[in-house]
């Protein structure tokens, strides 16, 4: 069976929840669209981001996310012809002792949205380089390295790389669900 790493963030689930303790903290609207950079955190003002953090880290992000739309389908048919593991990055940038707390709430989100999964086959690293795959499927560029088939979902912060710098690096975009679904099944 070949191997497929699947990011969790961004591919499996969507940024809801950032968004929505973003949202609660400034008593704001804010949508993806308002995000210029790689984190969505950013846009709280400097002047509050300690107080963010320390409020950040009392929630469980995964309490407001959602699957991308037809993730579960489509990795309920991968997982019986693939030997499917799912990558994520759990250390917080802005506050490392939170990295736990993270770690905890990946685990249980996908153990309880994503069941067929083996959770023997979930791993959680920052460098996703050390581990070669068949076919990796991640929302940022340098994680697809050792693979030979490389598929970069498009989020908010990889939607400006063009088509010609991803055929050097040998990496196919891939937009839903459903065009994973058409290349690999």
């Amino acid at each position: 069976m070949k191997k497929i790493m699947v990011d969790m963030d961004d591919v499996i689930v969507d940024q809801a929840g950032w968004m929505h303790i973003i949202n609660t903290f400034l008593n704001a609207n804010y949508t993806i669209d308002d995000v210029n950079g790689y984190y969505i955190q950013d846009i709280v003002p400097k002047d509050k981001m300690d107080e963010y953090t320390k409020y950040f880290i009392t929630q469980n992000t995964y309490d407001y996310c959602n699957l991308n739309e037809g993730c579960f389908e489509v990795l309920e048919k991968l997982n019986k012809k693939y030997d499917v593991y799912v990558f994520s990055a759990y250390v917080f940038r802005d506050d490392l002792l939170y990295s736990a707390s993270a770690l905890k709430y990946k685990f249980e989100y996908l153990h309880k949205n994503l069941p067929f999964l083996d959770p023997k086959k979930f791993i959680f690293t920052n460098d996703k380089s050390i581990v070669k795959a068949d076919i990796k499927i991640d929302d940022i560029p340098s994680n697809l390295t050792n693979a030979d088939t490389k598929l970069l979902f498009t989020c908010w912060h990889n939607k400006n790389i063009n088509d010609k710098e991803l055929l050097k690096k040998n990496i196919k975009r891939v937009n839903s669900w459903k065009d994973i679904e058409k290349i690999l099944l």
